[in-house]
């Protein structure tokens, strides 16, 4: 006859949720993350309270916000480190996070900071909850995007797709016209472009829209001709997107820059 497949003096196996407990409050330093964070320098990387102040930033946000030292940054808030009309956008959206309770992942950004140049980057913000579930603040990252790599293996089934967007931006874009040009399914399309730019295909095309925007707003032309330049016939609908990315209006970026321009 078969043995027990168990011994006498074993113990039995610990049930899913015995094995995962951990303690955090016998933490040394609750901030570790930080030590962490501080490794990447295309991550950015930021606790808040719920008055929006830093309660912890890494390394590269407190560079990027042109300061040396980290006690420069912490207990500041948003209108303290950027132009008024960038810190209020953040402001608002932090207390959105804050408010409602509702996370913020992939949001495409493009971000201007004091001491560097204009950046496109996937933002995440969360809130944070103490024992009592009550919100406390907020953390979040926002990550670089990097370069395509035209060396991957897949580059080439959709460069073709690639060069069409970058010279058709202005028309109507449709997502199976675009696989279509690929030879690729709208899955496979789909997949591929995020696996290249880290990006979805509408996201794609909104970079590529507002990247042209951004540029031609640093001229003379008005607004709503750069909008109709970049493929948005309603105004008003190019004046969103643009808020929504770059957290301000079109006229207040363009303000911006030059003002920048002028105190170089």
């Amino acid at each position: 006859m078969e043995s027990s497949t168990s011994d006498a003096g074993s113990e039995p196996p610990s049930e899913p949720h015995q094995r995962a407990f951990f303690d955090t409050s016998l933490l040394a330093d609750p901030f570790f993350a930080e030590t962490l964070f501080n490794q990447l320098s295309d991550v950015v990387f930021f606790v808040k309270d719920t008055a929006g102040r830093y309660v912890m930033a890494n390394t590269t946000l407190i560079r990027r916000c042109g300061f040396q030292h980290k006690e420069q940054l912490i207990g500041q808030a948003t209108i303290d480190v950027f132009p008024p009309e960038l810190g209020a956008n953040y402001a608002a959206q932090d207390q959105h996070v804050i408010s409602t309770g509702e996370p913020i992942h992939d949001r495409l950004e493009l971000h201007l900071y004091p001491n560097r140049v204009a950046g496109w980057c996937l933002t995440h913000k969360i809130p944070l909850y103490d024992r009592q579930q009550r919100i406390i603040g907020l953390a979040g990252i926002s990550r670089d995007l990097r370069m395509p790599d035209k060396q991957h293996p897949v580059y080439h089934r959709i460069a073709e797709a690639i060069s069409y967007i970058q010279t058709h931006y202005a028309e109507p874009l449709r997502l199976e016209e675009l696989a279509q040009i690929a030879k690729l399914s709208v899955a496979q399309f789909e997949r591929h472009i995020q696996r290249i730019f880290d990006l979805t295909p509408k996201q794609l095309i909104i970079k590529t829209r507002l990247e042209i925007g951004a540029q031609l707003l640093l001229g003379d032309r008005s607004v709503a001709e750069v909008a109709q330049e970049c493929g948005y016939t309603d105004h008003s609908a190019f004046t969103r997107q643009f808020r929504a990315t770059v957290g301000l209006s079109p006229s207040e970026y363009r303000t911006l820059q030059r003002r920048s321009k002028l105190a170089k």
